[in-house]
């Protein structure tokens, strides 16, 4: 199944509306009530979703949209110590199939190919043992536990953290063209 990433369109916004009113669009991990989409369609008209801090692409697999990736700057300290944090969001259908680590390869790459980061992180619930497989198998190694970040569910949640080098992404993930993909969006 080819797997790509686009800059979002104006006919995407049903997946971002399903995902803001059925918590199974999203999945239990990355639920955390009712949302609005307005300010996300303002923003698309003002930017496309896409600046210098961060930016919104979407999923594409056999060619329709399933989901989206989305990237921030995390400073550390100093504001010229940063980094990329990113995160996934697919629909139900597409989930199990291989496509949140092959989306999540294609946007390190697109990040490590157009920005100078040397870090991209991502961290996920510790009981999410899929999202945790799909990025070790996107060349992510664990570097450790965040003790009750995220509140989800009516409790606090732990979460990995997750990183990859730009020194270590070209042998951890292969040959970056093997998605079929030169790691840029398409159209």
């Amino acid at each position: 199944m080819p797997v790509a990433l686009r800059p979002v369109r104006d006919e995407d916004f049903w997946i971002f509306e399903r995902q803001a009113v059925d918590p199974a669009a999203v999945g239990s991990f990355n639920w955390s009530g009712f949302r609005a989409v307005a300010r996300l369609k303002r923003q698309h008209g003002e930017n496309n979703l896409l600046d210098r801090d961060g930016g919104r692409l979407i999923v594409l697999a056999d060619e329709a949209a399933v989901g989206d990736v989305t990237w921030r700057k995390v400073s550390y300290g100093d504001p010229s110590w940063w980094c990329w944090n990113i995160g996934i969001s697919l629909l139900p259908e597409a989930r199990g199939r291989g496509t949140g680590t092959a989306a999540q390869r294609l946007l390190v790459s697109y990040l490590f190919d157009t920005t100078t980061a040397n870090r991209v992180e991502a961290y996920t619930d510790v009981a999410n043992v899929a999202e945790q497989r799909a990025l070790e198998k996107a060349g992510f190694t664990r570097d450790g536990l965040l003790r009750s970040v995220q509140f989800r569910s009516g409790e606090w949640r732990d979460l990995y953290l997750y990183s990859l080098l730009r020194r270590e992404f070209d042998g951890a993930t292969g040959d970056r063209s093997s998605e079929g993909h030169d790691g840029r969006p398409a159209g």
